[in-house]
C-alpha cells in the first residue's frame, strides 16, 4: 500500500464570515486555498491572512466597493483610516503584506489586470533600541562576584573585561593567552569575518585579569593544559552557555529583576563611551563593526538617556 505524500488536510471548510457576520468574499476563500496548496501555510498563517483581508473587505463594503474593484486610492484610504493608523508600524506592514499577497495572486490567476498594491510603500520600521544598563547598574553587576574562589575570581575578571572592551561573548570566551598583552594593555581580537582588531583594556580590567592568572586559572586547570584565557575545571575554555549562566547567577545576587545578557554589557560599553564624548568612529573600531550604520544605533540610545536625564534634573525639563 503506497504512502499518501499529498499535503496535509486543510482545516475542514465551513461558511467563513467577515466581521459583522457577512459571508467571506469567495475570492478570499480561493486565495486561502491557493496559499495552503502552494505554500503549505499553517492554520495560524491562514487565520492571520483571513482576518486582515476580511477587515479590508468590510471597510470596502461600507463604501460600496468590492475587493476585485478596489483601487490604489482605496487601499491608501484604508491604510490611512484611524483604525489602521493607530496600529504599530509592524502590524500595519503585516496587513499591507497580506493585501499584496492577495492582489498578486489575483493578477497571477488572471482575475485582475493590475495590482492596486504595487506602488504602495511599506511603513518604515525603526530599529529597536538595544537594551542597556546605567553606569550604576554596571557597577552593581561588576561587584557581584564575591569571595576568593577560583570561579568568583574568574567571573569577576570576565565581567570586568566584557564591559571594559565591548567584546562579543563569543570573542570573550574564545580568547587565547597569546591574544592578551598585559604590558601594553591590549587584546588582539579576532571578530566576525576573521577581522582582527586591537582593543585597549582598562587598568581595572587588567588588574582583575592579573589576579585571575596568578591565583585562579591554575587552580581551575589543576594540572591540565589549555591555551584558553578563561577556563573551567574541565580544563577547557568557558562556553557561551556557561558564561550566560554565571552572569545570570551574579545578576540575581545583585538584585536585578530583569536579567541582563552578555550582549547587554557590550551595549552598555558603547553607550557609556558615547555619553562621555567618545567619537563614533572610535566606538565603531572598538566594537568591530564593519559598517558605521551599525554603530549609529548607539547614538540613539545615548540621546534617549541624555533626554531622560534632562527631563529629570533640568528646572524646565
Amino acid at each position: 500500500m503506497s504512502k499518501n505524500t499529498s499535503a496535509p488536510d486543510r482545516p475542514r471548510r465551513r461558511t467563513l464570515r467577515a466581521p459583522g457576520g457577512a459571508p467571506l468574499d469567495p475570492l478570499i476563500e480561493r486565495f486561502l486555498d491557493g496559499l495552503w496548496l502552494e505554500r503549505g501555510a499553517s492554520r495560524l498563517t491562514l487565520a492571520a491572512y483571513r482576518g486582515d483581508l476580511a477587515a479590508f473587505a468590510t471597510h470596502l463594503a461600507a463604501r460600496g466597493v468590492t475587493l476585485a474593484g478596489a483601487s490604489r486610492a482605496d487601499l491608501l484610504a484604508y491604510l490611512a483610516a484611524p483604525a489602521q493608523a493607530a496600529l504599530a508600524p509592524r502590524s500595519l506592514a503585516r496587513r499591507l503584506s497580506a493585501l499584496r499577497s492577495f492582489y498578486r495572486y489575483l493578477v497571477r490567476e488572471g482575475l485582475l489586470q493590475e495590482d492596486p498594491s504595487a506602488r504602495i510603500d511599506s511603513p518604515r520600521l525603526g530599529r529597536p533600541l538595544p537594551k542597556t544598563l546605567s553606569e550604576d547598574d554596571v557597577e552593581r553587576l561588576l561587584a557581584a562576584p564575591t569571595g576568593d574562589t577560583p570561579e568568583a575570581v574568574r567571573d569577576a575578571a570576565m565581567l570586568e573585561l566584557l564591559y571594559a572592551s565591548g567584546l562579543r561573548v563569543s570573542e570573550l570566551v574564545g580568547l587565547r593567552l597569546a591574544q592578551l598583552d598585559l604590558n601594553r594593555g591590549v587584546l588582539v581580537v579576532l571578530g566576525k569575518g576573521a577581522r582582527e582588531r586591537l582593543v585597549p583594556v582598562g587598568e581595572t580590567a587588567l588588574a582583575r585579569i592579573e589576579v585571575y592568572l596568578a591565583a585562579a586559572r591554575g587552580a581551575l586547570l589543576a594540572g591540565q593544559i589549555s591555551d584558553a584565557l578563561f577556563v573551567t575545571r574541565r580544563g577547557g575554555p568557558m562556553t557561551r552557555q556557561a558564561f550566560w549562566q554565571r552572569l545570570r547567577l551574579h545578576a540575581r545576587a545583585a538584585g536585578f529583576e530583569r536579567l541582563p545578557s552578555p550582549h547587554t554589557l557590550r551595549h552598555a560599553f558603547a553607550t557609556h563611551l558615547l555619553n562621555h564624548g567618545a567619537d563614533l568612529r572610535a566606538v565603531q573600531m572598538l566594537l568591530g563593526h564593519a559598517d558605521l550604520s551599525t554603530t549609529q544605533i548607539y547614538t540613539h540610545v545615548a540621546r534617549e538617556r541624555l533626554k531622560a536625564l534632562h527631563a529629570r534634573h533640568h528646572p524646565r525639563g
